[in-house]
């Protein structure tokens, strides 16, 4: 069978890789002239890393991922210590180690092992048609290519997504999550937290937090509550979140002493989808952020995508009456699922972010003294009924 891939982020190169691996022909085609991802790094929690480990990538993405081995909160201002516990039961629970990874390690890791080769850059979608029989991808410079099945893994802002939305339903807009992002990568360092440690400093609705990754480095975050569209342009470097954390901990002065905003310092607005269910048209489908463009509260944009990946290897594996078939049983599998964790960071992230001020302190007096349990319960959480974990991936 031969299939189209529109989108060579990490929903479109894993699934093309699953494909591949089952014996398909698979062809991916992306807008973007190089790769160049958005956002530094990203969490890959025990579900994401297992979909690459079935992808035959385990030894690979372990030499990507940082030694995540405990995690902390500390106040923001005081730079007191709120809590700290270990990651280890995540671990014991799921059957996975999770790790922080850069973005670029990996994104590159997938399109090598797809294949550059059967990537296409600087080709942008511009129509969809499907006969019945085949379905033909029309390009912005007048190429075409056909094939007996298109998967839109195309991003946020998907032209999949509006062919496969049902004639006269509203088009699916985004939805502001009430924040900013600014993320990146720097040197490990000592003065900013534990080299094995995800360090969150918390207070007024903000965060400023760390990850390990390889390569001696951290995965930095802040999150600043504000309007959208708000004017910011790159030769500003950290200056906003000079003025948004000015009078935070000393751990998140070295951290902002150490950003060279040159080198790695992204700025991005938050936004996610309503949940819908209506993924597939015919021999058309979509997957990753076209499907469940989701706020990165409980770090599962990423491994949402891979899900989806391995559910469609799944089906596309097992079924074979028609390929509407094969993909409607992929949504059936997975839209339910993805939807229920764009609601779950959405209500992480209003819980954050002081949207309701007393929320966000009932928040903060929790931590205060807990051991872990509950958080680690959250994460494991969003993991247990991952399809990969085909129903015995959790141990109490």
């Amino acid at each position: 069978m031969k299939v189209i891939i529109i989108g060579a982020g990490v929903g479109g190169t894993s699934a093309g890789i699953a494909l591949r691996r089952l014996g398909h022909d698979v062809t991916i085609y992306d807008k973007m002239r190089e790769n160049r991802p958005v956002g530094a790094a990203l969490s890959l929690w025990s579900n994401g890393v297992k979909v690459l480990n079935w992808l035959g990538l385990a030894d690979r993405v372990a030499a990507l991922g940082g030694d995540m081995a405990t995690m902390a909160y500390l106040d923001g201002h005081s730079g007191e210590q709120l809590c700290r516990f270990s990651l280890a039961p995540v671990t014991a629970q799921t059957g996975q180690k999770p790790y922080p990874v850069a973005r670029a390690d990996l994104q590159a890791l997938l399109m090598d092992t797809f294949g550059m080769d059967r990537i296409h850059l600087g080709r942008q979608l511009v129509d969809v048609a499907d006969d019945g029989t085949t379905v033909t991808a029309t390009f912005a410079d007048g190429g075409t290519d056909t094939a007996d099945m298109l998967i839109g893994a195309d991003g946020a802002r998907s032209t999949v997504r509006d062919y496969v939305t049902p004639e006269g339903a509203p088009r699916i807009e985004r939805k502001y999550s009430g924040y900013t992002n600014f993320n990146g990568l720097v040197p490990l360092s000592a003065e900013i937290g534990p080299p094995d440690q995800w360090t969150t400093y918390v207070a007024e609705g903000k965060r400023a937090a760390v990850m390990p990754i390889a390569g001696d480095r951290f995965y930095f975050w802040f999150d600043v509550p504000q309007e959208h569209g708000l004017p910011y342009d790159p030769s500003d470097g950290i200056a906003p979140l000079r003025a948004a954390f000015d009078d935070w901990a000393p751990g998140v002065q070295a951290l902002l002493a150490s950003i060279d905003p040159a080198t790695s310092l992204n700025r991005v607005e938050i936004w996610d989808i309503d949940p819908f269910h209506t993924w597939v048209r015919g021999r058309v489908a979509i997957l990753g952020d076209a499907a469940h463009n989701t706020a990165p509260d409980i770090g599962q944009g990423a491994c949402s995508a891979l899900e989806d990946s391995f559910a469609l290897g799944i089906a596309v594996a097992t079924n074979t009456v028609s390929v509407q078939d094969t993909l409607l049983r992929y949504q059936k599998i997975r839209s339910e699922r993805a939807g229920d964790l764009v609601l779950r960071a959405r209500k992480r992230g209003d819980e954050t972010h002081a949207f309701d001020p007393q929320v966000t302190q009932a928040w903060y007096d929790g931590l205060r003294g807990a051991d872990g349990a509950g958080i680690i319960r959250g994460i494991v959480g969003n993991i247990e009924d991952s399809p990969i974990n085909l129903g015995g991936g959790v141990l109490d």
